[in-house]
């Protein structure tokens, strides 16, 4: 694992460290700051799902809890809106930016920006495909290749003593979002090596439970006999659940769903069986963030990529947590 060192505070300027071949930076005064004093600047994706609202709320109690200054705002999922936001922040000398990237492409202007003027920036939940990682001290946020694999693991083990064809829709996120891309990579690779699994249909649902709905609806009348639906994320499948039912069908039975998140409404559907398997993405990353935030401004070592831990559910489980479940 790369790290990076963050600027070291000297005679109030800011140095900026190379360790290895990666480097890192670090705004504002150094590590003499109190939390207090602290102010970060959280660019958000939107409110697109149940996972983002979760994630949203998590972020703004931790950075209050630890007294930190958070400047926040929300991209209705454009990119330009986040772009905006960011050159905000940059303007107003935040000493750390953070934010959850709509795409993955098209970051390294900005990000150059905000580097020339020594603002260190955490990517969130979602990373950016720029070819020079200098641009960013940290990725915090999950595996989404692993969380496709996850999701075609379950699938290949589900009809491992079936030999029929076993058709599948898949219901991706938001085009060129780094999860989309991620859980389609990761679904795909575990279940090519078995021809009796076969994608018949693939389109994006953007997160949202109005485009799975839509998206479901639409793919049922040109494929009436899938047997499986994979989708990016729980919104998407509860829709996919209600055009499934409008459609005279049981979901769960009728046709399998297999869902990533595990916010509360889509854990309630697995325990009701209308969802068979759903791969957990937290979005409980406020106190990672707040934590990581504190380091970079005292110029202690991040590491270059943090990895939430996460799990998976069946029916069975999800009964077990719902009671408990926080988001």
């Amino acid at each position: 694992m790369k790290k990076f060192v963050t600027g070291l505070a000297a005679a109030g300027a800011v140095l900026l460290a190379l360790t290895g071949c990666s480097a890192a930076a670090s705004g504002g005064s150094g590590g003499d700051k109190a939390p207090e004093d602290i102010i970060v600047g959280f660019a958000q994706v939107g409110a697109e799902s149940g996972w983002r609202t979760a994630n949203t709320k998590d972020v703004k109690r931790a950075f209050e809890d630890a007294g930190i200054e958070l400047k926040f705002s929300d991209a209705q999922q454009k990119q330009e809106n986040q772009i905006k936001a960011i050159r905000s922040y940059i303007s107003q000398g935040v000493d750390v930016i953070a934010f959850s990237p709509v795409v993955e492409s098209g970051w390294d202007a900005v990000l150059q920006e905000a580097k020339d003027a020594g603002i260190p920036v955490i990517l969130t939940d979602r990373a950016v495909d720029s070819e020079d990682e200098s641009l960013y001290v940290t990725f915090l946020g999950s595996d989404f290749v692993e969380e496709g694999k996850k999701a075609g693991n379950w699938l290949v083990e589900e009809y491992a003593d079936s030999d029929d064809p076993v058709k599948i829709i898949q219901l991706e996120g938001t085009t060129g979002a780094a999860p989309a891309i991620d859980r389609a990579e990761g679904f795909a690779e575990v279940i090519k090596d078995d021809s009796k699994f076969e994608i018949v249909a693939s389109q994006t649902g953007d997160f949202t439970r109005a485009g799975g709905k839509q998206v479901t609806e639409a793919l049922l009348k040109s494929n009436p006999d899938v047997d499986v639906i994979y989708s990016h994320n729980d919104d998407m499948g509860l829709g996919a659940i209600e055009a499934i039912e409008e459609a005279g069908l049981t979901p769960g039975e009728d046709i399998k769903i297999i869902t990533v998140d595990a916010v509360k409404d889509g854990m309630t559907a697995l325990a009701e069986g209308k969802i068979n398997f759903i791969v957990e993405c937290n979005p409980l990353l406020g106190d990672q963030l707040v934590d990581l935030v504190k380091k970079v401004v005292a110029g202690e070592e991040v590491e270059k990529r943090v990895v939430t831990e996460e799990t998976t559910f069946t029916q069975e489980e999800a009964k077990e947590v719902l009671p408990d479940r926080q988001y």
